[in-house]
């Protein structure tokens, strides 16, 4: 049995794409996640969490920063050839964690931007600015994420397994002469075909975003990816068990390219969405045995929750539409990923800790991820440099004891950086006169409406009745809160 300490242990895990319909203990009824339920059944689960942006790259930067990503240019979904987004000089939420004593790792994937500049990176040697310059003690990353090159996992700096036999080169602007593309040559799509994008370099028989050559025997599979995380999560666990350690483990599961491992094959009826689910709750399911086959269960917090809502064909032909059965992974709600409407951002949230939480509740508080930041420093009465984080709140009367929130509204991007904001009851989309749905294939719609839009989220918890004419008083004072919040600047 590990020795008891004060500091309880944080596992952050962030799934990719999980919508707030996708789980069994969420209602979901055609998929079974018995991991996750358990941790729900003896912890709290949140029924109006928010991520800060219906996307990756901006959730993920807010969740670290504590800044919305709104507020700073560059913070779009990241190329795979990123620039690091977050400098080193910000203070994150790892550095919070490694200045109060905590080992800190992350593993999984990162889409935050590798390297100093855009497009500049030598993958064939150790990489300038990581995660270690933000406060990562350990990193076992994917530059972006599944769909982007370049397709091999970072270990502390430097590319896992590098095959000096098969120098890396990665570009998003135009291919290399003689590389084969999904495009050009789709008999060598032998794992999946793309159904809209997609179509660019083909690595382990699937064509990717971007433009990648060598690699060698550092490729990853995508069949082995949630058993390589697993692996690395559970040696970080063992080598830092005697301190307290933080880890942000971010499964790429449930994002395209959907290629769970054979285990899951056949095992749902959604076909490969729904067994990348279950490949996501088993993951979940490793890391909690291995905590308490350690002794660390007890005293750990273990956050599951998504980095933006779901989405069903985001590029790839896999049946995932066709297949859905009746399962709705938005859970009722309006939109998906990209959309200004809550199914693009209200997410799965759940909060297991059986030392400081009372276990087997649920959570109608309006939550938002971009808390955790400034309720962990809280929870570690930490002293903070001045200003950070900037837009994060003290909410952990909320994550962390299920009690009331302190959160006045909650803000949300959308993937146009539409801005929309909930008060209580009320939500509040600005407008906006691009195109109703997502332009490049995905069958999404974007919220965009040219004039303002206020739901009763409470009577219309699909934004169906726009009653911004009804209530202009609302509308005015949700929009002022909208102007203020941007006028309040950059932050540091």
């Amino acid at each position: 049995m590990a020795q008891e300490r004060t500091m309880p242990n944080v596992v952050l895990i962030y799934a990719d794409d999980l919508g707030y319909g996708d789980l069994s203990c969420y209602g979901a009824k055609q998929i079974q996640t018995p991991h996750i339920d358990r941790l729900s059944q003896h912890g709290v689960r949140f029924t109006n969490a928010y991520a800060p942006a219906a996307t990756s790259t901006p959730s993920r930067y807010a969740i670290l920063t504590g800044e919305y990503a709104w507020r700073r240019p560059g913070t779009d979904v990241a190329a795979g050839n990123a620039g690091m987004i977050i400098r080193p000089e910000r203070y994150t939420l790892a550095d919070l964690f490694r200045h109060e004593g905590y080992a800190t790792g992350v593993v999984g994937k990162w889409h935050l931007g590798l390297g100093d500049k855009d497009g500049e990176q030598d993958w064939n040697a150790p990489l300038s600015c990581t995660p270690a310059d933000l406060g990562f003690d350990y990193s076992y990353i994917m530059a972006a994420t599944g769909d982007r090159v370049p397709c091999v996992f970072i270990e502390q700096g430097r590319v896992s397994g590098y095959d000096p036999s098969a120098p890396i080169e990665v570009r998003y602007t135009h291919p290399y002469e003689g590389e084969p593309l999904g495009r050009t040559h789709p008999e060598l799509l032998t794992k999946l075909r793309h159904s809209h994008g997609h179509d660019m370099s083909i690595v382990n028989g699937i064509g990717r975003i971007g433009y990648m050559r060598g690699g060698g025997k550092a490729l990853w599979r995508d069949e082995e990816i949630a058993d390589s995380i697993v692996h690395r999560s559970k040696r970080f666990i063992d080598e830092h068990r005697s301190k307290p350690f933080f880890l942000y483990l971010a499964p790429n599961d449930v994002h395209v390219p959907r290629y769970p491992h054979p285990r899951f094959r056949g095992k749902s009826s959604m076909g490969l969405r729904g067994e990348a689910i279950l490949q996501l709750d088993w993951t979940v399911g490793q890391i909690t045995s291995h905590l308490k086959r350690r002794g660390l269960l007890d005293n750990t917090i273990i956050i599951v929750s998504s980095d933006n809502g779901a989405i069903i064909d985001d590029g790839y032909a896999d049946r995932a539409e066709e297949l859905l059965g009746g399962h709705d992974p938005s859970g009722g709600l309006r939109g998906h990923k990209y959309s200004a409407f809550d199914g693009g951002a209200r997410i799965p949230a759940i909060v297991h800790w059986p030392k400081g939480l009372r276990g087997g509740q649920v959570s109608h508080e309006l939550v938002s991820q971009i808390d955790w930041f400034a309720s962990m420093a809280a929870m570690l009465e930490a002293r903070l440099p001045e200003g950070v984080p900037h837009d994060s709140q003290d909410d952990r009367s909320a994550w962390l004891s299920a009690g009331k929130s302190s959160r006045p509204y909650v803000i949300c991007q959308a993937a146009n950086k539409t801005l929309s904001i909930r008060r209580g009851r009320w939500k509040y989309i600005e407008p906006h006169k691009g195109p109703k749905m997502i332009p490049w294939g995905a069958k999404v719609e974007t919220g965009n409406y040219p004039t303002h839009q206020l739901y009763d989220m409470e009577s219309d918890p699909r934004e169906e009745r726009n009653v911004a004419d009804e209530h202009p008083e609302l509308v005015d004072e949700l929009r002022e809160l909208l102007v203020k919040e941007r006028a309040r600047g950059l932050g540091l």
